[in-house]
């Protein structure tokens, strides 16, 4: 992360995203306020799936998410379009969760997860993370819960040879999807 010469943040920096899946009204409301059709919720004791076609994305056409509150992560695979593919099988988000009823919240803490299953797990956007500390958008305690999720999470999952599916089974957490 680069400051301008002004010493103004960059555009990338923002508040914390929020996004809203609400069960009952089977939609889905994007960090931008978008309200999206959800062809699918579950709940299970252990968190939220949710699945949902991708409309007007260059580059993805479904994307399937878990939200595990006691792991603080939401867990993403996303169905590329032909030619579009990213070198990775999941996509954990580190997210607080809060449930009122049907409604499901997170509010992404910045940082994420790259996993490439067998192979390997990369955190990133630890840059977005420190800036929004640095610019009072997140607060110390937070991003500290930030720090220990992701910790948690790589140490897991490099501990089961980088398998997101092993690391929670581990929990008795036994996630399902669409194409998997």
């Amino acid at each position: 992360m680069t400051l301008s010469a002004s010493g103004e943040t960059p555009t990338h920096i923002h508040p914390p995203k929020i996004e809203i899946f609400d069960v009952a009204g089977m939609t889905n409301t994007d960090p931008k306020g978008f309200v999206r059709r959800v062809d699918e919720y579950r709940i299970e004791p252990f968190g939220l799936y949710m699945a949902r076609r991708v409309v007007d994305h260059p580059r993805v056409s479904y994307f399937e998410s878990w939200l595990l509150p006691e792991f603080g992560l939401r867990v993403s695979d996303w169905w590329w379009r032909p030619g579009q593919e990213l070198d990775q099988d999941f996509y954990l988000d580190v997210v607080g969760i809060d449930i009122d009823g049907e409604k499901w919240t997170t509010t992404d803490l910045y940082l994420d997860l790259v996993v490439r299953t067998g192979r390997a797990v990369e955190v990133v956007d630890s840059d977005e993370l420190l800036a929004a500390v640095k610019h009072g958008l997140l607060d110390e305690t937070a991003a500290e819960r930030a720090l220990e999720i992701a910790y948690r999470a790589v140490a897991g999952i490099a501990r089961c040879d980088y398998d997101v599916t092993a690391w929670m089974a581990e929990h008795q957490v036994h996630l399902t999807w669409r194409r998997r």
